[in-house]
């Protein structure tokens, strides 16, 4: 039997000193303009303009509450973002697994949940920050040359996934919750990047995939595979 997720969304807390800041330049802008220019639909162009990015910004930092609507969470590799899957395929990943490998690419649009869950339930073994450059996210460069955060899980049964958070052209800053040694869920959040991204995860090249390219996902909803 599924869990119901309670439809409960805050601010993810990544985005509550950008939007305090919006918001006192906001204030500082229109009270000027009101002030200052006496042609009065000239303050009602700069307020909508205001209140239209300010809506932007509070979709962009939502945080809706998920769960995992299932119990059973043994060998699944659940979603860590919401976005399109934009890559399927066996690669040569040489920052940790030194091998062949699958890795599934989720793209994140600046109009997606910006939050990341974990994918899978067992241990952060690794967690490594590299600086880099700033690609458009769906080009495949943007894997191994943009800024990027990595993190290794190992599930109960020894089998190892990695969790690769890369920067954007516009994303300018990647947060990653895990330390080494954590002991990690499915419900709980991976970090954050703020405006569009992308998300690698990177499986045993015997894993079973359940998606397809360009299938929509969501961040803790949607199981990526199954691992053999």
């Amino acid at each position: 039997m599924g869990v119901n997720n309670k439809k409960i969304t805050t601010i993810n807390k990544e985005g509550k000193a950008t939007l305090l800041a919006f918001i006192i330049t906001a204030i500082l802008c229109n009270v000027a303009v009101f002030i200052l220019v006496p042609q009065r639909w000239v303050f009602g162009i700069v307020l909508f303009f205001f209140i239209a990015v300010f809506c932007l910004l509070i979709n962009f930092f939502r945080n809706p509450r998920r769960i995992f609507p299932s119990k059973d969470k043994e060998d699944v590799v659940v979603s860590a973002a919401d976005g399109t899957i934009v890559a399927i395929e066996e690669v040569d990943e040489t920052d940790y697994f030194m091998g062949r490998c699958l890795v599934i690419s989720t793209f994140m649009s600046i109009f997606s949940v910006h939050a990341n869950w974990i994918p899978a339930n067992g241990t952060v073994t690794k967690v490594e920050h590299t600086e880099g450059s700033f690609h458009a996210a769906f080009k495949p460069k943007s894997s191994t040359e943009n800024e990027r955060s990595l993190v290794v899980i190992r599930t109960e049964k020894g089998k190892e996934i990695m969790v690769r958070q890369i920067a954007g052209a516009l994303a300018r800053r990647v947060v990653t919750y895990c330390k080494p040694g954590q002991e990690c869920s499915i419900d709980q959040h991976l970090g954050f990047i703020k405006f569009g991204s992308r998300v690698d995860i990177y499986i045993p090249k015997d894993s079973f995939v359940c998606v397809k390219l360009g299938q929509k996902v969501k961040a803790n909803q949607t199981i990526l595979a199954k691992l053999q």
